[in-house]
């Protein structure tokens, strides 16, 4: 049966990197019974819990609920399994539904052929007690049934989420190679930033990182642009519940940080006003068409503060020309930004070489399937011998 009372575990998919920042993401809304994975953290929760999490998690993929474990060695067994789980109390004829499957296993070789037994023992199901058979949209499906194989062991879970996470609501156009929004809320987590200190994106592209900037400096919950989530099409959902945590939980800031975006590209900078428009968060994010070359943070009100950026890798640059551009980006970051903590993304590990400055932090992340390094670069005023004679 579909557990509506009391609490049931839950796993809540992530990018490999962001985990710490998950854990405590969840520590924070209240969970018990955290385990940090691979990928993934585990807790238990009641509907309330998953409501929230889908609701508020920044660095969150997906929250799935498992609803059965066996073990399977072959396709057949497969099929049985699926078949022992009664399909009608988590969805009926009218509805649609689509299985997405990860497989990690030698008796199963490909995920595609994985989903579609499951899909065959689902419709069959339905069709021997009911004459009738529900619809698969893998598009746009009512409820989405994901599927774990790890070496024989099967995990059948809703995905209560339904779209990705990532998938805000707020960006309607984006430039090439954009950055993930899951990633860049990480990012800006991991980063340490206060909330109140001067935040810049002088290389910001479609505006992701000062738009999650801004939501995470003003208390917005990314849930708040959904159109819907997973779970709303569930038996057992609950709106009056749902309702309560859109208005009791969403308690936003209205603080006047500064958080500035730049980027050379007209087109870029386009962008970003139209999805920092459709996120209201116009009043609190200035942008100007400017190369990182003349962005000078004391002119445009800036001050010290933070500045965290996800330059070319070599999708938007002539590869021979990044290392001198890199080596430019050091001498901007060491002479223009002092007084700020430098964080920067890039998954081009020669070219960064060229930056020219040692950093004080080394974090592995994946845009994608990019493995990136993650790196801090703190930029004293002076010398760093001078700082710490002063601490003295």
């Amino acid at each position: 049966m579909v557990n509506t009372e009391g609490k049931f575990n839950l796993v809540v998919k992530t990018f490999k990197g962001l985990e710490d920042v998950l854990f405590n993401e969840l520590k924070a809304l209240g969970a018990t019974d955290i385990k940090k994975g691979n990928r993934m953290v585990e807790l238990k929760g009641d509907k309330a819990m998953m409501y929230k999490a889908n609701f508020h998690l920044r660095t969150a993929l997906r929250v799935l609920k498992p609803i059965a474990e066996f073990e399977v060695a072959n396709e057949h067994e497969l099929y049985k399994s699926i078949q022992t789980i009664v399909w009608s109390e988590y969805f009926d004829l009218k509805n649609t539904f689509a299985v997405d499957s990860v497989v990690n296993s030698k008796e199963f070789s490909h995920s595609k052929y994985v989903a579609l037994k499951v899909k065959d023992a689902i419709v069959d199901q339905f069709r021997e007690n009911y004459e009738k058979r529900p619809y698969v949209d893998t598009e746009d499906p009512d409820v989405r049934i994901s599927v774990h194989i790890s070496n024989t062991t099967c995990t059948v879970s809703l995905d209560s989420s339904g779209e990705s996470l990532h998938k805000r609501g707020y960006r309607i156009k984006t430039n090439k190679a954009p950055l993930n929004e899951v990633l860049a809320a990480g990012m800006i987590l991991m980063s340490g930033w206060d909330k109140k200190s001067t935040f810049i994106d002088p290389m910001c592209g479609s505006g992701t990182l000062l738009i999650e900037a801004a939501m995470i400096a003003n208390n917005i919950p990314p849930g708040i642009y959904r159109q819907k989530f997973g779970f709303e099409s569930w038996k057992d959902f609950d709106n009056e519940l749902l309702e309560q945590i859109y208005e009791e939980e969403n308690e936003e800031n209205d603080i006047s940080v500064k958080i500035i975006g730049a980027d050379i590209s007209e087109i870029a900078i386009r962008i970003a006003k139209e999805n920092i428009s459709n996120a209201s968060l116009s009043r609190k994010i200035d942008l100007h068409i400017k190369p990182i070359e003349n962005f000078d943070p004391i002119k445009t009100r800036g001050g010290s503060g933070i500045l965290i950026t996800n330059p070319p890798y070599g999708e938007r640059i002539k590869k021979n020309e990044l290392k001198s551009f890199y080596k430019v980006l050091g001498d901007i970051f060491k002479n223009r930004f002092k007084g700020f903590e430098v964080w920067m993304l890039s998954s081009n590990f020669e070219a960064i070489k060229s930056i020219g400055l040692k950093p004080s932090n080394k974090l592995v992340l994946f845009n994608g399937a990019l493995e990136c390094k993650y790196l801090n670069y703190s930029i004293y005023e002076g010398s760093k011998k001078s700082k710490y004679k002063d601490l003295a």
